[in-house]
């Protein structure tokens, strides 16, 4: 067999459909008005913060999410990481663990930057990440956002159709 017998009837095409990310949220509740009452605790504001969990979680890069909110890629990146949303930090495990023997005086600053690759926005963007948790109630009203809340199966639990191997997302 030829690779233009193999090839046979394949079509490319020069276009593909942007569907976006499905987003299934059951609390009826603006995001916006669900972190208004932690907008305090956030490196921006609340709509900021929800216009950037919208565009990020959509697949757009955090600059352009920044763009879209109107705030620079730091307060982005930080908001983003104390919404819970993973995958902000630009090191790697091995290298945040150089910022953490940073900040336990294991190691001396410019030595850590070094070790780290010498890039003093990613080093403060780890540190910030390092020395900040995600806000619980925050993170849980974004997951809600990007994924609903509804359990899996609805209400097929224990002692549901599927008894005990049922799926529970509670």
């Amino acid at each position: 067999m030829t690779l233009s017998e193999i090839a046979a009837g394949i079509e490319v095409t020069a276009q593909q459909r942007d569907r976006g990310v499905a987003v299934a949220d059951d609390t009826g509740t603006p995001l916006a008005e669900r972190l208004r009452d932690h907008a305090d605790e956030l490196p921006c504001t609340a709509a900021a913060t929800a216009t950037l969990v919208d565009a990020y979680t959509a697949g757009r890069s955090v600059g352009d999410a920044a763009d879209e909110a109107g705030v620079t890629p730091m307060t982005a990146a930080k908001t983003l990481h104390r919404s819970g949303v993973s995958g902000v930090c630009p090191l790697a495990p091995t290298r945040r663990g150089i910022v953490r023997d940073w900040l336990d005086g294991r190691i001396a600053r410019t030595e850590a930057v070094g070790l780290v690759g010498g890039d003093d926005a990613d080093f403060a963007l780890a540190t910030y990440v390092e020395t900040h948790d995600p806000i619980p109630a925050v993170a849980e009203a974004v997951g809600a956002n990007v994924s609903g809340t509804a359990p899996l199966g609805g209400d097929a639990g224990e002692d549901g159709a599927l008894g005990e191997g049922a799926l529970d997302a509670r």
